[in-house]
């Protein structure tokens, strides 16, 4: 299982989009976990980020959103966990007017 790329409202979306490519090179899977609604604006503009940077490499991206239980300092909260995977070939996207 690919490295868990976690993300905070602070995060540089830039910066996580290299690390996003990186893993998906690597491993073809990535999991992305943000907690906070600035986080995850940061988190969905580092994926948006990361596609342009594998375009050269064939790989697009599909993200499968959940959310998931984190202890943080003794305190349950909730986050959001993108599962990041390569986008199958064969699905196109068609826009019809």
């Amino acid at each position: 299982m690919a490295e868990l790329i976690k993300v905070s409202a602070q995060s540089r979306s830039t910066a996580v989009a290299g690390a996003i490519a990186g893993v998906m090179r690597e491993h073809g899977y990535a999991e992305v976990q943000a907690i906070g609604a600035s986080a995850v604006n940061q988190a969905i503009k580092a994926i948006a980020i990361a596609r342009g940077y594998l375009e050269q490499d064939q790989i697009d991206l599909a993200i499968v959103p959940s959310f998931t239980e984190v202890d943080i300092d003794g305190n349950e909260r909730t986050a959001v966990r993108l599962a990041v995977f390569k986008r199958p070939a064969t699905l196109t996207t068609t826009v019809t007017p």
